[in-house]
């Protein structure tokens, strides 16, 4: 083999001085130095700092902040002493107030640059809750580290792949977030411990609060995921774990099918959530390994400007895209003539099926379908909708809004979790005759980079 004579290139040693211009999607503030953009982590806009490399590119310097020269008002004290070096909050330093602001900023930037420029609708009320304990969906990395003999359970550490050494999280609910040094010292026990990669978290409610009851009515679960067969210690290890600590076990061998409940032992295997309603309150029963919205509180939240949005009568008939386990469909259904699930999950969709049985809703049906593939045969397509809510993964619904002229609502509301997408397909919608009324940002992630938005859309005309 050929043996290349270039070396990898040295980062300086000594810090560089910058004022930060603006701050990227990914929570980094951005700066010049030497003509060169540069990205540094733990940096504001409008800030002086010195800051080191951390890495070099062709196109790019990558920093991080050493020391803050001139701060902004905008700067905030880290709530959890590890936000420095836990990758899975980037936006800590920053007041949450800020934070909103710039997930907004993010989203119209989006719009406005889409090829359709999209600057002409109404800017919804950025839409936020708790930014701390409010995390109930989350995956924990885990390893054994034989030079620190002890065991790591978290995030990863920003810009690399090390699992941070962390004690607690302050964006976990307070039950889980905890958890994370018993869980370290549980774990640190065990035989197995070098074959344990990750714990999956799930948390549910044991019954329908308010708002502000929310965090004394959960229940946890938590998925093992183990490569060796655990030994009899161990399995006895997690028993008395989870009773000391009222704590739902689930063990999983291999892909997502090998997910099984080990403690307690009973054939509850499911968890709940609730959406209080005018009209009836909703139980959404889910397993651990489902999809399910990591922020309750902005769930619920999100739900009702959905409904607002779409404003349904009894004589509606709406199409819900990517509708999981019902979440926006059964308080739809309570509202209008008729609502059509579809999912691309078979499981999901039978759990949706069950959810509405349970809440006895018997106006919806529900199909599974790949809704990214053509679906002008499909029967559901062939409903006669007259409204549509689409809640699609990141990478958008673009084969759905192509042919949106096939399904032809008047009314279409678009949840998104990547604003990227959304511009595009906002685009591709205006091109085919619909007009963008509303938008806003949701914080479901508060203290990340992530921007949740909703979108609303109406016919103007038969499209072009």
């Amino acid at each position: 083999m050929r043996r290349s004579n270039r070396r990898r290139q040295q980062l300086p040693v000594d810090p560089v001085r910058l004022t930060i211009d603006r701050v990227g999607h990914d929570g980094r503030g951005i700066a010049s130095n030497e003509g060169k953009v540069a990205f540094v982590e733990g940096a504001l806009p409008g800030e002086t700092v010195d800051a080191v490399f951390i890495n070099r590119r062709g196109k790019y310097d990558e920093l991080r902040v050493q020391q803050i020269i001139e701060p902004v008002a905008q700067r905030a004290v880290p709530p959890c002493e590890f936000a420095a070096v836990c990758g899975g909050c980037v936006l800590q330093h920053m007041q949450a107030d800020a934070q909103l602001q710039l997930k907004q900023q993010i989203l119209l930037e989006h719009l406005r640059h889409s090829p359709a420029a999209l600057t002409e609708f109404e800017c919804l009320p950025a839409m936020s809750a708790d930014n701390l304990a409010y995390r109930r969906k989350a995956r924990l990395a885990v390893r054994y580290v034989h030079k620190k003999n002890d065991v790591l359970v978290g995030f990863r550490e920003k810009a690399n792949s090390f699992i941070a050494d962390m004690e607690s999280c302050a964006v976990l609910v307070r039950p889980v977030g905890s958890l994370i040094r018993p869980l370290r010292d549980l774990l640190m026990s065990m035989d197995g411990k070098r074959d344990i990669p990750q714990i999956e978290v799930a948390v549910g409610e044991q019954k329908c609060v308010d708002d502000d009851e929310l965090d004394k009515v959960l229940s946890v679960s938590l998925i093992l995921r183990h490569l060796e067969a655990l030994s009899e210690t161990d399995l006895n290890r997690l028993r008395d774990f989870g009773q000391l600590h009222n704590i739902h076990w689930y063990l999983q061998s291999g892909g997502p099918a090998t997910v099984k409940k080990f403690w307690p032992p009973d054939e509850n295997k499911e968890l709940n959530y609730f959406l209080p309603d005018p009209l009836g309150d909703i139980e959404m029963r889910f397993r651990p390994d489902d999809f399910t919205q990591v922020n309750a509180k902005i769930n619920r939240r999100m739900i009702r400007q959905a409904l607002e949005l779409l404003d349904l009568t009894e004589l509606d008939r709406v199409l819900d895209l990517f509708c999981g386990l019902g979440n926006f469909t059964l308080p739809m259904a309570r509202r209008c003539a008729q609502v059509t699930g579809v999912e691309g999950s078979d499981s999901m969709l039978q759990r949706a099926a069950d959810n509405a049985s349970r809440n006895n809703i018997d106006n919806v049906q529900f199909h599974v379908a790949d809704l990214f593939t053509e679906f002008d045969t499909q029967s559901w397509a062939n409903g006669g909708y007259n409204k549509l809510l689409l809640d699609p993964p990141r990478s958008g619904a673009i084969e759905i809004v192509s042919r949106i002229n096939e399904l032809a609502p008047d009314v279409i509301v678009y949840v998104s979790c990547n604003p990227a997408t959304l511009a595009r397909d906002a685009a591709q919608l205006v091109m085919s005759g619909y007009r963008m009324t509303h938008a806003g940002v949701m914080d479901m992630f508060p203290h990340t980079g992530h921007v949740e938005s909703m979108a609303r859309f109406e016919r103007v005309s038969e499209g072009r």
